[in-house]
């Protein structure tokens, strides 16, 4: 009978993420990784098979973890209002490895190259854009915002703003809380 794994497998594709969040594809090593997440080489290939494999999971982790929050938020402070308070809380949020997103990131540094998870980085924009959409429909729908307003274009446009915003967090010339009380103040005037 196989021996149960002493790790938790959750827990580690956390880390992992945070890992690969701050430091990219390329920046991450297998060996970083044995290390970081405490596992022998025939551990981490028992875990996860291959880097690529830990690192496809974050991603899906990292999008997964976006969408949720989304989610909370909207129930917590109603569509417009999450979509309002999202750009503050990405500049806020001390706890994160990085500002700039990790799909974005994962999309630049390697669709270059054709990657495999450059695509799965794709993807899960394309979710959280979905994710954008269905709320600003919501918002509509609550009289939040005029009904002459395509949804899925005024969630790609926000999309586009949070990346921005996002990447302009991590330089220290830009003062990156005005954008974000300038992305919640054009929300109110659709």
């Amino acid at each position: 009978m196989p021996r149960k794994p002493s790790y938790d497998r959750d827990a580690l594709i956390a880390q992992a993420r945070d890992i690969f969040w701050r430091h990219g594809w390329a920046g991450t090593s297998l060996k970083d990784l044995e290390r970081e997440l405490k596992l022998k080489p025939g551990s981490f290939y028992a875990a996860f098979g291959s880097k690529d494999t830990l690192y496809a999971l974050a991603l899906e982790r990292y999008a997964q973890d976006g969408v949720a929050s989304m989610r909370t938020l909207a129930e917590e402070l109603g569509p417009l209002g999450a979509l309002k308070a999202q750009p503050r809380r990405v500049i806020e949020a001390s706890e994160l490895p990085t500002k700039a997103c990790m799909l974005a990131k994962t999309f630049a540094e390697l669709q270059a190259k054709d990657h495999d998870l450059a695509a799965q980085a794709r993807t899960h924009m394309v979710s959280m854009k979905t994710c954008f959409a269905d709320l600003f429909r919501r918002a509509q729908d609550a009289g939040e915002i005029a009904p002459d307003h395509d949804p899925d274009r005024l969630a790609l446009r926000y999309q586009s703003d949070l990346l921005g915003l996002r990447l302009s967090a991590e330089r220290d010339d830009v003062n990156a809380a005005e954008i974000a009380e300038d992305i919640a103040a054009d929300l109110d005037r659709l």
